[in-house]
C-alpha cells in the first residue's frame, strides 16, 4: 500500500472516532417529579425488520399537533422518526392508572388495527434514549378454520429503574388489558375505546448510567453467544492453506531457483512440462491487461471499503456503537465513507500511472461512479418502493439533500485530490521482466483451470471460513438479534483476509503454470467470486431462515444485499490481486534468466 494512502486512512480513523464521540449517550439526570420525555418512534411486521412506519400511522392516541423531535442522520437512515407523546410520567413518581384519550374507531380505522394485529405489529417508544418496545395486541386462533379474535391491548405499563437522578433500565409491559376488537359495518358505526397507562419506579444501584445498555433487557430475543466453531473451522482453513501456499513455494519454485543459481540444466521431462511452465511467460507476464481505468477504479473502491470495514470494527471495539446509540453506526459508516475516498482516487490513479495509464482524469471519474452510480440506482429504487408504501424507511427530501452535499462536497473532491496525489506520485510499474512487444500465443486452457473453475475454488474456500459467522451477521442485520461480538468479527474478518490472499496466490501459479499471462484480471475475479456464494446464501436466508414477506421487505433485502455483495466483490478482488501481484514479482525477480 502507498504511504500516502496509509496518511489518509490515519486521518480517517481520527475523524471517525470524532464522530462516535459525538453520537454519544447524553447522561441526562432528572430532579424528583420531572417529567421524562417520552418519544413514540415508529411500528412494523416483528418479522419484517426493516418495514417500519410512523407510530401515528395507526389510529391512536396523539397530539393534536405533532411535534417531531429533531433527529441525528443514522436515526433518519434507521427509519426513526420521533415525535412527542402523550404520556406523562414524572421521574420517581409511581402511577396506578391514568387515562391516556378514549377513541372513536369507524370501520376503517378497526380494519387497520386488525391488519396490524394480524401481521404481529410492534411499536418503539424512546424514553430517555432507552427504545422500549411492545405489541399492538393478539391474534387468537380458534379450532375452527378461518375464525380468529382479534384483541387490541389498550393499557401499558412502564417498569422503569434509576440509579440516583438517571434512568438505568426501561421497559414496558402490554398485556394488562385487552379488549375485542368488532365486526363493524361500514355504515358510519362506531366502536369507542379508552386507552390508559401507568409507571412504577424502582431504585437499581447495581447498574451504572455508562453500562446501562448491557443490561438491557430487550423486547427482542438475545440468542447470540461465543460460537466457537467459526473460529475453529476459520483457524483449521488458514492453516491448511498458508501451509499449501508455502509448499508451493519451498518445493516448487526454490527448487527452480536453486538450479538456475547453479546453471544446472533441467533434464527431467516432466519438470519441464510441469514446473517450468510460468518461467516462458517472463516476457509476458507483466503485460499490461484491457480496461486498465475500470481495473485501477476497483482497486481503489476495495482499498477504500477495506480500509471502512477495519475502521468501523475497531470503533466497533472501542465501544461505539451499542443498541441505545441510535443509528450511530448508519452515520459513522458515511462520514467515514466520505473521508475516505481520498484512498479510492489515489490508490486508482497510482496504479493507473504505474501500469502506463494516459487518461488521469477520466479515471478519476470512473473511480468516483463505480460504486456509487450502482448504488444510486439500487437505492432509489429501494427508497421508491418504501415511499409508495408509506414506510419510514423512505427518506425525507432534507436528508437526501444532506447525502448529496456530504458526497458532491467531501466524497468527490477527495476523490479528486487522492487522485491528482497518485497521479504525480514519482512511481514505475517495477517490473523485474521486459515486456516483449509480441504477444505469445496461450495454448489450450483445461477446463478445470479455466476462470470459471478457479472463481468457484476461489470463492467457496474463503465463503466456507465466514459461513457460520454469516448467519450471525444476518441474524443481526435482518433479524432481531444485537451483534456484540465484535472481537469475534475482527478475527473472522482478518481470517477471510488471509484465506483470500492465499488461494488467490495458489491459484495464479496455477494459472502461470499453464502457461496463461492474463492473471490481472482473473485474479479479481477470483477472489472477488467470494460474493456470489454470500448471494446464494442471502437467498437461502430468506427463504429458509426467515419469516421476511412482502414487497417493501423482499426489495429491501435482496436491494441491499447486492450492494453488500459488490463491496465484497471490490474489497476481496483487490486483496486477490495486490497478493498475486506481488507473488508474481517474487517469483520472477528471483528467476535468473540467460
Amino acid at each position: 500500500m502507498p504511504h500516502s494512502a496509509g496518511k489518509l486512512s490515519h486521518v480517517a480513523l481520527v475523524v471517525a472516532t470524532f464522530v462516535a464521540s459525538a453520537a454519544g449517550v447524553n447522561r441526562h439526570k432528572f430532579k424528583v417529579s420531572e417529567q421524562v420525555p417520552i418519544f413514540v418512534n415508529k411500528v412494523g411486521p416483528y418479522y419484517n425488520t426493516h418495514e417500519t412506519y410512523h407510530y401515528y400511522s395507526l389510529p391512536v392516541c396523539h397530539p393534536e399537533k405533532i411535534k417531531h423531535r429533531s433527529l441525528t442522520l443514522g436515526e433518519v437512515l434507521d427509519g426513526d422518526r420521533m415525535a412527542e407523546s402523550l404520556y406523562k410520567i414524572n421521574f420517581r413518581e409511581d402511577i396506578s392508572s391514568r387515562d391516556l384519550c378514549t377513541l372513536k374507531l369507524n370501520y376503517n380505522d378497526v380494519e387497520k388495527l386488525r391488519n396490524a394485529i394480524e401481521d404481529l405489529y410492534y411499536f418503539e417508544f424512546v424514553l430517555d434514549d432507552l427504545p422500549v418496545r411492545g405489541f399492538i395486541g393478539q391474534l387468537e386462533e380458534q379450532l375452527m378454520p378461518g375464525a380468529s379474535t382479534t384483541y387490541l391491548w389498550t393499557h401499558i405499563h412502564f417498569s422503569l429503574q434509576y440509579n440516583e437522578d438517571q434512568i438505568v433500565v426501561a421497559n414496558v409491559t402490554e398485556k394488562l388489558h385487552e379488549v375485542e376488537l368488532p365486526e363493524l359495518a361500514d355504515d358510519g358505526s362506531v366502536f369507542e375505546v379508552t386507552f390508559s397507562y401507568s409507571a412504577t419506579w424502582t431504585e437499581n444501584k447495581n447498574v451504572a448510567f455508562k453500562a446501562r445498555h448491557q443490561s438491557d433487557q430487550s423486547f427482542f430475543p438475545k440468542t447470540l453467544e461465543i460460537h466457537w466453531l467459526s473460529i475453529i473451522n476459520s483457524a483449521v482453513l488458514v492453516l491448511l492453506l498458508v501451509g499449501f501456499v508455502l509448499l508451493i513455494l519451498t518445493r516448487m519454485l526454490n527448487k527452480d531457483f536453486a538450479q538456475y543459481a547453479k546453471g544446472e540444466e533441467l533434464d527431467a521431462e516432466e519438470d519441464l512440462e510441469e514446473d517450468q511452465g510460468w518461467k516462458n511467460l517472463h516476457t509476458d507476464v507483466f503485460r499490461f491487461p484491457a480496461y486498465k481505468s475500470l481495473l485501477c477504479a476497483f482497486l481503489g473502491n476495495g482499498v477504500q471499503f477495506l480500509t471502512l470495514s477495519t475502521v468501523l470494527i475497531l470503533m466497533a471495539l472501542s465501544g461505539a456503537f451499542h443498541i441505545h446509540h441510535h443509528g450511530s453506526m448508519n452515520t459513522a459508516g458515511i462520514m467515514v465513507y466520505a473521508f475516505t475516498c481520498g484512498i479510492a482516487g489515489y490508490v486508482s490513479n497510482y496504479m493507473y500511472k504505474s501500469i502506463e495509464g494516459v487518461n488521469w482524469v477520466w479515471n478519476i471519474i470512473v473511480t468516483s461512479c463505480v460504486f456509487t452510480l450502482p448504488f444510486f440506482v439500487v437505492w432509489s429504487t429501494i427508497n421508491t418502493v418504501a415511499w409508495y408504501t408509506g414506510s419510514t424507511q423512505a427518506l425525507p427530501f432534507t436528508t437526501i439533500i444532506l447525502l448529496m452535499l456530504i458526497w458532491l462536497c467531501v466524497g468527490f473532491p477527495l476523490t479528486v485530490l487522492g487522485g491528482i496525489l497518485g497521479k504525480n506520485a514519482n512511481t514505475t510499474f517495477d517490473a523485474p521482466c521486459r515486456t516483449k512487444p509480441i504477444v505469445r500465443e496461450i495454448p489450450p486452457i483445461p477446463c478445470y483451470r479455466s476462470l470459471f473453475a478457479h472463481m468457484l475454488i476461489g470463492g467457496f474456500l474463503p465463503f466456507s471460513s465466514i459461513s457460520v459467522e454469516l448467519y450471525y451477521i444476518f441474524a443481526t442485520v435482518w433479524g432481531r438479534e444485537h451483534y456484540t461480538l465484535y472481537g469475534i468479527l475482527l478475527m473472522v474478518y482478518l481470517v477471510l483476509l488471509a484465506v483470500t490472499a492465499c488461494i488467490s496466490i495458489a491459484l495464479t501459479y496455477f494459472q502461470l503454470s499453464s502457461e496463461d499471462h492474463r492473471w490481472w484480471w482473473h485474479s479479481l475475479f477470483s477472489a472477488g467470486s467470494t460474493s456470489v456464494f454470500v448471494l446464494l446464501y442471502a437467498a437461502f436466508y430468506f427463504h429458509v431462515r426467515s419469516n421476511m414477506t412482502g414487497p417493501l421487505q423482499t426489495v429491501q433485502f435482496f436491494g441491499f444485499t447486492l450492494l453488500a455483495c459488490y463491496v465484497f466483490f471490490l474489497m476481496l478482488g483487490t486483496v486477490g490481486f495486490y497478493s498475486s501481484l506481488h507473488f508474481v514479482r517474487y517469483i520472477y525477480k528471483n528467476l535468473k534468466l540467460d
